[in-house]
């Protein structure tokens, strides 16, 4: 086996070569990888962070947003899994699974591992060797320096498509004006007595939290100028100096299984960043969100019902992002896919969750939400290209538009995707062709019946 191989002007080690790599462990990953494991292929997922999960567990992404589909057999598994560290929730008979980033995170990696899966940690993929329109190998900045990995097949599942635009491949970003999608900084306060806090939501005729049963899971909302009960209490911080007008764009918290008297808090939203592929716009914005986050904090510490006690328990060190860059695939999916509920001949998942834009410019853009049992298909051809042949791209930076990409990206679509791109790359592993050449009918066939 290669030992080294020549990277511009210098040579560099080959940590390893596998049958299947994939590119971020979080719900489309961890999913992928653990079916290629699953299945007797050597499996490595390479993660800028230090648990699996991604968003949900990096970012606070918590809990799943509703699926009235059926799913295929990973989501269950995972869980199963779960509930072995801690307590979940089902939200009503959907998909809205109520949980602990730590639960989630341990289930995944507890899943992918016990079938012999390898992780790298702590790395960032930089660069790609690219031979006859194959990735060769992927070089990714470890604690070793630069690396390169071998593999057969290779998964993007980055989120922000990096693999994909590291091979060359086309990719969309924002919306027609090339705004992305309004990022958040998720933050977690313990010390909460949430039975008085939920009393006090109610008190106020709010209409949009719907959890009235002392023990049972809460969230609330608040966004300004949109009638939400608690906008007067807002705006009283904001005349007492502790909030700024900015702080009351989006309100939302949620509480967590396992974790007595904690909330998370799916907020502030950074308003200032209205494109968030630049680096160092990146940056400035998450200082603007530790600033936002300290000033909620006292604000419900100081004037909030139920939160007199609170204190601050952690604050996500990954940015919740909801859009940045999506590939352009064999076939686009377009947002007219929603309302038609589209059905395609190489559907590999499905997804149900309504085009949900948070947007830096405009007020939220929310369409029509199915009802229980409604659903649009997705095509294998929106995660394959046509410039790379061992590529599946899955999560949220699959072919579609911006406005189809905000159904497409949450936790128990991803998760789906995730196991279909790595049932693509058992096939092709068996089969020995391209990715990219493989038809979608003959994953679903392996995937079996929705669940």
């Amino acid at each position: 086996m290669q030992t080294k191989i020549q990277y511009g002007t210098r040579e560099i080690k080959v940590l390893k070569t596998y049958d299947t790599v994939i590119v971020g462990g979080g719900s489309a990953g961890s999913s992928a990888g653990y079916t290629s494991a699953k299945n007797g292929f050597s499996t490595l997922i390479i993660d800028k962070a230090i648990r699996l999960g991604g968003s949900a567990t990096n970012a606070l992404v918590t809990p799943m947003m509703r699926s009235f589909t059926n799913h295929h057999q990973n989501f269950y598994d995972l869980e199963n899994e779960m509930k072995k560290y801690g307590e979940t929730r089902d939200q009503h008979g959907t998909a809205q699974r109520w949980f602990s980033a730590e639960a989630m995170a341990d289930a995944w990696e507890n899943l992918y591992t016990s079938y012999g899966g390898e992780l790298l940690y702590d790395a960032s993929v930089c660069d790609v060797i690219l031979e006859d329109q194959k990735i060769k190998y992927v070089i990714a900045n470890t604690i070793e320096g630069l690396v390169a990995i071998g593999g057969r097949q290779f998964v993007d599942a980055s989120g922000d498509a990096v693999l994909s635009r590291l091979s060359g491949v086309e990719v969309l970003c924002g919306d027609e004006e090339g705004n992305n999608q309004i990022t958040s900084l998720r933050f977690e306060v313990g010390g909460i007595d949430i039975e008085k806090y939920r009393e006090y939501v109610f008190s106020l005729n709010d209409t949009y939290s719907i959890h009235r049963i002392k023990g049972d899971q809460f969230e609330s909302a608040m966004v300004a100028g949109k009638n939400f009960a608690m906008e007067p209490l807002f705006r009283k911080g904001v005349e007492a100096g502790i909030l700024i007008p900015q702080d009351l764009h989006y309100f939302q918290n949620f509480t967590i299984p396992d974790k007595t008297g904690v909330m998370s808090f799916n907020c502030p939203h950074l308003v200032n960043l209205k494109n968030n592929t630049h680096a160092l716009e990146r940056s400035a914005a998450i200082v603007y969100g530790h600033q936002c986050i300290r000033r909620l904090v006292r604000f419900l510490k100081e004037m909030m019902p139920g939160f007199e006690n609170c204190y601050l328990v952690q604050v996500a060190n990954m940015l919740g992002v909801r859009e940045s860059w999506q590939i352009v695939g064999k076939l686009l999916m377009h947002e007219e896919d929603y309302p038609r509920q589209a059905r395609y001949e190489d559907a590999v998942a499905r997804g149900d969750w309504y085009i949900d834009v948070h947007s830096a410019n405009k007020s939220l853009v929310h369409q029509i939400s199915y009802q229980p049992g409604d659903y649009y298909e997705i095509p294998y051809r929106a995660m394959v290209t046509n410039e790379v042949e061992n590529l599946v791209v899955a999560g949220r930076c699959i072919s579609t538009t911006f406005l189809m990409q905000a159904s497409v990206r949450i936790i128990p679509t991803c998760i789906d995707m995730g196991e279909a791109a790595g049932m693509a790359t058992v096939l092709a592993n068996q089969m020995n062709m391209a990715l990219n050449a493989l038809d979608g009918k003959d994953i679903a066939e392996k995937l079996g019946e929705y669940r």
